[in-house]
């Protein structure tokens, strides 16, 4: 096994393969992005406090303190330990399996095509263009997901979680207080499962769209902007019901005292170049993409072509009771 102790700023190549990457830090920053390489490389740009220990043992890399272990991570609340910091940057094989651990700091993972796991207390995660299966833990960190393919798990206590443009098979989020929003632009079948407590949810889907959707909240408002799907509550908890398309793909969304948005995607054709995650087309009288961003629930509320209900679901914008339509599904 190779091993060096960095108390100062420090640039390391490693030419033996590398299968898995550890980080493990307090306060700062971890950047780890997958390259085509077959060598690894560590830069520690600023640290404080006591060294890093790096180790190599077979194809395994750990950037990591000696006193912060893997296990019961979330819980590790040495506020003495919690003096120091350091900015690490590392490039790594695209396939290699990748443990980030952050108290404080700040991560960002992009291009890895191998499992990744990101478990944080209070710092924010950003993963980009990720292919493989990715599982994050942050008891009050947001995570931010851009463009991944791989099947999404996210557990937080009050950490929001947005996605934007994921098309993996699979994302399934459980939070407490966080809220979250999800745009899907995905390649086929998507599995979508939400659970909160008393965050908000917002989804986007493409149009068309094919799921079967099921949407709960127990007193908090919903807003469709899906003339398929039915909406209906009583005694103020509200429900989305109905089949989108074949229905092969689902969608299941809970939260107790949360509102819920479903959101319709443009179609891509009908795209601007650069459109904004929440941009809707049409109708004329939509709110700005701008206030979309910034309240994707509140902005579907305001929708004047939705099937926003605070009561029971027998407005006049609400569907049939059996579910059909006369205008064409989206």
């Amino acid at each position: 096994m190779s091993e060096w102790s960095v108390a100062e700023p420090r640039k390391l190549t490693f030419d033996e393969p590398v299968s898995e990457l550890h980080v493990r830090i307090v306060n700062g920053t971890v950047n780890v992005v997958g390259t085509d390489e077959g060598s690894a490389r560590l830069e520690v740009s600023e640290i404080e406090g006591p060294p890093l220990i790096v180790s190599q043992q077979g194809g395994t890399l750990t950037v990591a303190y000696e006193d912060l272990p893997w296990k019961g991570f979330l819980k590790w609340l040495d506020r003495k330990g919690w003096r120091r910091s350091a900015v690490v940057s590392l490039a790594v094989p695209g396939d290699t399996r990748v443990e980030v651990g952050v108290v404080g700091a700040g991560a960002v993972v992009s291009g890895i095509h191998g499992p990744s796991v990101v478990k944080g207390v209070t710092g924010d995660t950003t993963l980009v263009a990720l292919s493989g299966p990715v599982r994050a833990d942050t008891v009050s960190g947001n995570l931010e997901a851009q463009a991944v393919t791989g099947d999404l798990r996210f557990n937080s206590v009050s950490g929001d979680l947005t996605v934007v443009e994921g098309s993996g098979s699979s994302v399934k989020a459980d939070s407490v207080s966080g809220s979250m929003i999800v745009d899907l632009d995905p390649d086929g079948p998507t599995d979508v499962r939400l659970t909160s407590v008393s965050g908000e949810i917002a989804i986007r889907l493409p149009a068309p769209a094919d799921a079967d959707v099921e949407a709960n909240t127990a007193s908090g408002t919903i807003s469709n902007s899906f003339e398929g799907l039915r909406v209906h509550g009583q005694w103020g908890a509200h429900k989305i019901t109905g089949r989108l398309g074949a229905g092969t793909g689902k969608l299941r969304a809970t939260t107790v005292s949360g509102s819920i948005a479903l959101l319709r995607r443009p179609p891509k054709e009908d795209e601007p170049w650069e459109a904004e995650a929440w941009e809707e087309p049409e109708p004329a009288t939509n709110t700005s993409p701008t206030d979309a961003t910034t309240d994707p629930v509140g902005s579907a509320q305001d929708d004047s072509g939705d099937n926003s209900v605070s009561g029971q679901g027998d407005g006049p914008t609400a569907a049939p009771a059996d579910g059909t339509t006369d205008k064409k599904v989206l």
